[in-house]
């Protein structure tokens, strides 16, 4: 019989965003702490593209006086609680990205980050397509630089759940990547995301492996912890590590069961 994929131990990062959306902004970092965790990484924090400094300086010590890495950072992705998958590809907010790239990387810089996820932006009614690919191109391409002055890179990341949004295949993120020309900006490979717009994981991996700057987990359907859908998890871990990457994976589900961390001290558990 042949033997079942093991699952390869790979540093963890927490999505504060999701994991921890239940608590106050600036509670989230100590709970991750408290549940054993070194780094975190959170959506765009702030109602605004450019916060005041003060609500910056808040945000910053949070995550530092827990003791912890901000790994990852979303650039302001406009209203997302409303639909909204970022700004890069809208020509009435380039400023606006313009000058939140600098925040977010002024805060990474503060706190070790090493990915910033440039969401694309949805389509725009009246505005042509090809305007706003050139437009992205160029603001991802802004976001790479900036990125690099700090040791970081900026993600592309396809997404699921909103119609408008374009990028939705790792084929779809790499196509941009080629667009933009600079191994600065990467692909962000969620292997969740990927399964629900029917992409497959381990495919993706196998064919885009040097392109990935960054990977996030769920389980599919319902996107809770591993273990709890039907994405074999434990297997794409193996897989994405076999293929060379060596950076954090991060956990950026919606916990469904008591103990949302148990899975990791028997990743075994995790489908393979």
């Amino acid at each position: 019989m042949p033997t079942a994929p093991q699952p390869v131990p790979l540093p963890t990062t927490v999505n504060c965003s999701i994991v921890f959306g239940g608590l106050p902004l600036l509670d989230r970092p100590a709970a991750a702490a408290a549940a054993g965790f070194d780094a975190v990484e959170f959506w765009w924090p702030f109602d605004r593209p450019v916060p005041a400094d003060r609500d910056v300086d808040a945000f910053v010590s949070a995550v530092s006086d827990a003791g912890l890495v901000l790994s990852g950072l979303n650039f302001a992705a406009g209203d997302m609680p409303a639909g909204e998958r970022g700004i890069p590809s809208d020509p009435d907010r380039a400023s606006a990205f313009a000058d939140n790239v600098e925040v977010a990387v002024g805060i990474g810089a503060r706190l070790g980050t090493s990915g910033f996820n440039a969401l694309y932006g949805n389509r725009i009614p009246g505005v042509a397509t090809e305007v706003q690919d050139e437009l992205a191109a160029e603001n991802l391409a802004l976001a790479g630089r900036a990125a690099a002055r700090i040791g970081a890179v900026a993600l592309l990341e396809p997404v699921s759940g909103v119609d408008a949004y374009p990028i939705r295949t790792a084929t779809d993120a790499v196509a941009v990547l080629d667009r933009v020309g600079s191994d600065d900006v990467r692909l962000l490979l969620d292997v969740y995301h990927l399964a629900v717009n029917g992409d497959d994981p381990a495919a993706a991996i196998a064919a885009h492996a040097g392109r990935i700057g960054h990977v996030q987990i769920a389980d599919a359907p319902g996107r809770g912890e591993p273990g709890t859908g039907e994405l074999p998890i434990a297997a794409l871990l193996g897989q994405v590590h076999a293929a060379g990457y060596r950076g954090r994976i991060s956990l950026e589900y919606a916990p469904v069961t008591a103990d949302p961390f148990a899975w990791l001290a028997h990743p075994e558990g995790a489908r393979t």
